[in-house]
């Protein structure tokens, strides 16, 4: 009898893959729990470069903190962690150096475990761990770490004199949890992760550019949130309000400064709705709201006009004229306390300057100068921690994915730099239509800092990049929500830049489906 010849259509390809595909996981899954490690015996674990200090189940539920640094706002004895399920909780010490001392954690799923590994990252000078962050991804089914980067506390006076603990705060920490986490996830599953995720904001979006531009190789995807590479952005605002006396603009005008603003340029979109689409198209002076002399609670002196007009405008060599780095965006009015919290410049940013580019504990930033010592404080090694190398060929070569995002009304990074950053990879490696594939820029209209702000603000960039990573769908837009006493009041897609959300014409305005991404 002759053999009959089946020839399968894309579909039934497509439909076999898949099936076999989830076979393999099954049979993964099943040879995983074989060959699995008890949780405390990972405590056992001790080499030159990592010491396991504990480790040990944690039933469903019952992970509590005696001091929370992440629960900002939560009711007194409310506890943050009661829905999260058991998991190993595994807690170690990282010396890749003589002078580093590097505490993180790994917390495992002891059931549902997703088979994908995601570090998570930090905020400001971080020194402590995320642990509301390790709390979502193992809700998600991830295999979640975090590190304090290397030292304890908020401050970066651990940076005067210990270059190796600027280092590790800079880079060398995320990458040691990196590497150290999946050989732990391995000894205790029996399986290497299948796939790794970064995922962090303002200093964790800076961490996760370093990754993708030095180590290539540790993820599959990348979310990088306003990246907080830093500039003099703060010394540029503290200069306008407070050298000169008089310039200070008191924090009870914020709200009269950002009400002119959304006057003039709310509807530059085609839609007065409370939110700037594209505040670089905004053409607002803040003499429009200038007292008609001297000062007032209902208008701008002529000195605090003087300070919003430098606070827009991008910082410039005072010697030359060159363009330095941008400023703020308007519309971020409501949170111009953060850089410039009076009277001086915000202490992260102070700190930077004190402990690592002058290294000088009573260095007064009043000293700073525009001209000379940008030069000094941008070399690599004072700024050891910034991510802006464009090329992230190395990562995209291997498939890797970067999903960038930022707040237009976001008064701590100025969302400028994050598109000026998405452009030179763009530009660096042959446009958009090479890159497309590739890395993405979402911008989220009045939304502040990592989050907060007027606009909608809360979106699944996780489920997003998985999308992308797993699925090979690039995300077009991302629906994000706003809510206030706990309940949605609005919707809106955030479009890839450079595309915006448009409103179709009808319908309610606060309905995301009225919108479609359509070209600026």
């Amino acid at each position: 009898m002759r053999a009959k010849l089946c020839i399968l259509t894309a579909r039934e390809i497509e439909f076999m893959t898949r099936v076999l595909a989830t076979a393999s996981v099954f049979i993964l899954s099943a040879a995983a729990l074989r060959a699995a490690t008890p949780c405390d015996q990972l405590a056992s674990l001790h080499t030159s470069e990592i010491t396991v200090t504990s480790a040990q189940s944690v039933a469903a539920g019952a992970f509590v903190l005696a001091v929370n640094p992440n629960a900002k706002g939560k009711a007194a004895g409310e506890n943050p962690y009661k829905d999260l399920p058991g998991f190993c909780r595994v807690s170690a010490t990282l010396t890749p150096t003589n002078d580093s001392d590097i505490k993180m954690e790994l917390w495992l799923p002891e059931n549902g475990w997703n088979q994908k590994f995601q570090a998570v990252g930090n905020g400001g000078w971080a020194g402590v761990i995320s642990y509301s962050a390790l709390a979502e991804g193992v809700k998600r089914g991830y295999a979640t770490s975090s590190t304090d980067t290397g030292h304890v506390g908020g401050r970066g006076t651990f940076a005067l004199g210990h270059p190796e603990k600027l280092i590790d705060f800079g880079w060398r920490s995320e990458h040691e949890m990196t590497v150290k986490s999946k050989s732990l996830i391995e000894k205790f599953y029996g399986t290497a992760p299948r796939l790794s995720y970064w995922n962090g904001c303002s200093t964790g979006g800076r961490q996760g550019l370093k990754e993708a531009q030095k180590f290539p190789g540790d993820f599959d995807g990348i979310i990088a949130g306003a990246p907080a590479n830093r500039t003099a952005l703060a010394l540029w605002v503290a200069f306008a309000e407070f050298k000169e006396p008089g310039s200070h603009i008191p924090p009870e005008k914020y709200s009269l400064l950002h009400n002119a603003v959304l006057e003039a340029c709310d509807a530059t979109d085609g839609l007065k709705d409370g939110l700037i689409e594209n505040p670089a198209k905004c053409k607002f002076d803040p003499k429009v709201i200038q007292c008609k002399e001297g000062d007032g609670p209902g208008c701008l002196s002529a000195a605090q006009v003087v300070t919003a007009r430098k606070i827009y405008s991008a910082a410039s060599n005072p010697r030359t004229g060159q363009k330095l780095f941008p400023s703020l965006a308007m519309g971020s009015e409501l949170g111009w306390s953060v850089l410039s919290t009076g009277p001086g410049p915000s202490p992260i940013i102070e700190d930077q300057y004190k402990y690592v580019a002058f290294k000088d504990p009573n260095w007064d930033w009043r000293t700073f100068d525009f001209d000379k010592d940008i030069a000094r404080s941008e070399t690599p090694e004072n700024l050891v921690m910034n991510g802006t190398d464009p090329n992230l060929a190395p990562f995209f070569s291997h498939n890797g994915k970067l999903l960038l995002y930022h707040g237009l009304a976001d008064p701590n990074i100025t969302p400028y730099t994050t598109i000026d950053y998405y452009n030179r990879v763009v530009d660096t490696l042959g446009g958009e239509k090479k890159t497309a594939n590739s890395v993405r820029l979402f911008l989220a209209p009045g939304m502040g800092h990592c989050g907060g702000g007027e606009g909608p603000n809360k979106f699944d960039a996780i489920s997003a990049l998985e999308n992308w990573v797993e699925k090979g769908s690039a995300p077009v837009s991302m629906v994000a929500s706003h809510a206030k006493n706990g309940v949605v009041d609005r919707t809106r897609p955030l479009c890839a830049y450079p595309q915006v959300a448009k409103y179709k014409g009808s319908g309610s305005v606060d309905e995301a489906g009225n919108f479609a991404c359509v070209a600026q």
